[in-house]
């Protein structure tokens, strides 16, 4: 079986038309708080609670998480746009509010604030993929920012007394 070859730039545009929310990866790099925006997220089991986080090798969490350590994972609301450009390079705060869960620093006002305990790394191209197991979670009320096609987006739901379906 011969493999096409992919570009690059191409495999990345295609892969922004999977909807995903904004989460923060939130850690401890040279003993201060610190955090980075981050698509590649999934809940990976219920029983026990885990998820999956996948970083490139060379972002600072790389350095600074390893096995048995401990860090944060939060959903941003659908007004944090500001904290994902802060936390996806693009510094525009002057200093977001960290507070802790469970040892892990995490997000004050996130959607949702998971602490968790990485138990694996893999290699996966030029990623590192982490496993983690959820140790605590704190969790609000709102919608979600999402991430789609290279830009921002938000939920808009229907109002069922709106809408009209013909079913039959």
């Amino acid at each position: 079986m011969q493999v096409e070859q992919i570009d690059a730039r191409v495999f990345r545009r295609v892969m922004g038309k999977f909807a995903t929310g904004v989460t923060v990866v939130t850690f401890e790099h040279e003993g201060q708080s610190s955090g980075m925006t981050a698509n590649a997220f999934m809940s990976l089991s219920v029983d026990p609670p885990m998820v999956l986080i996948a970083v490139r090798k060379q972002a600072r969490f790389a350095a600074s998480v390893a096995p048995g350590d401990a860090f944060g994972i939060n959903f941003l609301h659908e007004e944090h746009q500001a904290l994902s450009s802060h936390f996806g390079g693009r510094p525009v705060l002057q200093t977001p509010e960290f507070c802790t869960l469970a040892g892990s620093p995490v997000l004050a006002g996130a959607l949702v604030q998971l602490a968790v305990r990485a138990n694996a790394v893999h290699e996966g191209g030029d990623h590192l993929i982490y496993t983690a197991d959820v140790l605590a979670l704190e969790e609000s009320d709102g919608r979600p920012l999402l991430f789609y096609s290279g830009t921002y987006k938000h939920l808009h739901a229907l109002d069922p007394a709106t809408c009209w379906f013909d079913l039959g």
